[in-house]
């Protein structure tokens, strides 16, 4: 039996990881080329481990990017993300990652799909296929060449690197309905054991649910030991999030959502700031935040939050009435400091009131990206 080779490149962006191919390595069949990512993944795994390939058993870990020329005008880069599953025969191509967002740039540039300036910053302007939005990457270039390293320190990655500015525009409506589907910027989500939850249904960078911490019997301030322990919890997480994607029109049944679109919507449960000691040991306080907030992905916690959960949460707290802007502390409309497990993130939204509509029109953060190997993948011919 023959193996396929596959150029790919191995990447880092914000706090993920993943493996990016030229659209033109692929087969150009989305049947067979879900075949080929899965199999390149070491997916499906029994065993949850993804040993027999590039996959790391995580949701952080699991990921794959397909890059290719733009045909559009303003954009030079159309960018498809998958969300594969370690376990099951699935790849949710459903939503963007927000942390792998950061590494699209430097792999254009570095693939020669596009061509850098000398020196100082360039602008590479995406086309996240996905979700159908337009983002707007600022890359460091020294000499002609992508800079990976700096001193720009991300929680949740353990060293520095050059920092990338990242600019999600017209954020809101990301799955192609109003930024608050129902029409209400609070829901009651009603659960089969007969209580209801209240919640915060948005289209803002991916289609996120936000609840509050207090409502689950939490304190927001959870780390993912104690929330991956307890299952009764993740599958009432899993419940609220089933059903609340129907309410949000992105599916019919409960069923849909988690055998299709496992990873979007997003879950995620907030509180007012607090004290806590993040998973590096140092400490988070009280004073230095705006609010806490914890993601779950793939029905676990999220190590720290992903980059797409930053949008919507940034998009909420700019909006009142909803269960961010509830619990967020400070100026309306300001930039925001939130606490996740591996630290604090900074966020800020542009938003405001149109003819009685709120809207969002640009989402800003910054992360960081990183080349970990470049080469061939071997994919068995049988795949």
């Amino acid at each position: 039996m023959k193996q396929l080779r596959v150029p790919a490149v191995y990447m880092r962006g914000g706090t993920s990881k993943g493996v990016f191919f030229l659209g033109s390595a692929l087969p150009a069949e989305p049947d067979a080329r879900d075949r080929t990512l899965l199999r390149i993944m070491g997916s499906p795994d029994p065993y949850g481990k993804q040993i027999d390939g590039m996959g790391g058993a995580t949701s952080s870990t699991s990921k794959v990017v397909v890059i290719s020329k733009s045909q559009r005008a303003d954009c030079d880069v159309d960018y498809l993300f998958g969300q594969v599953s370690v376990d099951r025969r699935v790849i949710d191509w459903s939503g963007n990652c927000g942390n792998l967002t950061a590494a699209v740039g430097p792999f254009a540039l570095h693939s020669g799909l596009l061509r850098a300036t000398d020196s100082g910053t360039a602008l590479v302007r995406i086309w996240q296929a996905n979700i159908g939005k337009r983002i707007h990457a600022h890359v460091p270039i020294d000499q002609g060449e992508v800079q990976e390293l700096g001193s720009f320190y991300l929680d949740g990655v353990a060293f520095p690197a050059a920092e990338i500015p990242l600019e999600f525009l017209d954020p809101g409506d990301a799955a192609g309905g109003a930024m608050f589907p129902s029409g209400s910027r609070l829901d009651t989500v009603a659960l089969s054991d007969g209580s209801w939850v209240e919640a915060t249904l948005i289209n803002a960078g991916n289609p996120t649910v936000f609840v509050a911490a207090t409502a689950l019997g939490l304190t927001g301030t959870e780390m993912q030991d104690d929330v991956n322990s307890d299952v009764a919890l993740l599958d009432r997480l899993e419940e609220i999030r089933c059903k609340a994607a129907i309410m949000m029109g992105l599916a019919e049944a409960g069923d849909d959502v988690s055998l299709l679109r496992p990873a979007t919507p997003k879950i995620a449960f907030v509180a007012a700031p607090d004290t806590y000691v993040a998973s590096d040991g140092r400490v988070v306080r009280r004073e230095d935040v705006n609010l806490v907030a914890r993601i779950v992905s793939m029905n676990k916690l999220h190590h720290a939050m992903t980059g797409t959960g930053a949008i919507a949460l940034a998009a909420a707290a700019a909006v009142p009435g909803t269960i961010v802007s509830r619990v967020s502390i400070g100026a309306p409309g300001a930039p925001i400091v939130f606490g996740h497990p591996s630290g604090t993130l900074r966020v800020g939204a542009q938003c405001e009131k149109r003819g009685g509509d709120w809207v969002v029109s640009c989402v800003s953060l910054s992360r960081s990206a990183r080349r970990l190997m470049a080469g061939d993948v071997f994919v068995p011919q049988e795949a």
